[in-house]
């Protein structure tokens, strides 16, 4: 059934910001692979929309990265993750959080630092599961937490938008046991220097973090994150 676009502005508005998060989350979470044709009428029918919002989306990911257009007529695809944007998006990554893990051993509470904990747990035994899903689910949580228990509206605002491009990738990189093996034990270094409120650790540990997987990144190349490949046609 197509869901009728047409009516009150608000209604419409509600329905275009829907299509839109949902065409972002495909995308984000790799259901929608870099290189993937999209074709409007197909995405229109599988959101049980018309093709209108599902063109304004696309209209927008492409503005933001996410979608290349060709030519007009000739087709839309999901824009390709290279390298060189893991590793830029890393280098402004390692920078926000350093600067949370340092805030949040000065303001978290013990509430935050539980959950952080709890989270903690279950990252690793998402990762003692194989679970990859759940792996991805608590691993950006964790990182969430402690950008939230920084205090600092700006920081958690422009963190999320980093978060969001870095989500593409960890559906990259989290394809088997050795690419995150050492992460629940640079987590805890982490976890344990915003609980011992030592501000210059906490920084310094989450610089590591992120500078750890950034050269991951680096070593493994292109070849490293191109299992299946979805070529761009012109």
């Amino acid at each position: 059934m197509i869901i009728n676009d047409s009516g009150d502005s608000n209604g419409y508005s509600s329905l275009r910001e829907s299509v839109y998060s949902k065409i972002k989350k495909r995308i984000l979470i790799g259901e929608m692979k870099p290189g993937t044709r999209i074709v409007e009428v197909t995405l229109a029918e599988s959101l049980g929309v018309s093709r209108t919002p599902v063109r304004e989306a696309i209209r927008q990911l492409e503005k933001e990265g996410m979608v290349t257009v060709i030519e007009p007529r000739r087709g839309s695809y999901v824009s390709d993750v290279s390298v060189k944007d893991m590793v830029d998006i890393l280098e402004v990554r390692g920078e926000l959080e350093a600067l949370a893990a340092a805030l949040a051993s000065e303001r978290a509470t013990e509430e935050e630092i539980m959950e952080m904990e709890r989270i903690s747990g279950l990252y690793r035994e998402a990762i003692y599961d194989n679970d990859t899903e759940n792996i991805i689910k608590y691993d950006e949580l964790f990182h969430k937490k402690i950008v939230g228990a920084s205090g600092n509206k700006s920081l958690i605002a422009v963190s999320e938008t980093i978060q969001d491009m870095a989500l593409r990738f960890r559906y990259l990189y989290y394809d088997d046991f050795s690419r995150y093996e050492n992460m629940p034990s640079e987590h805890r270094h982490i976890l344990d220097a915003i609980r011992s409120k030592d501000m210059n650790k906490a920084k310094e540990v989450a610089v590591s973090h992120v500078a750890n997987l950034k050269e991951f990144v680096k070593e493994e190349g292109e070849h490293g994150f191109r299992k299946e490949e979805h070529p761009m046609k012109a």
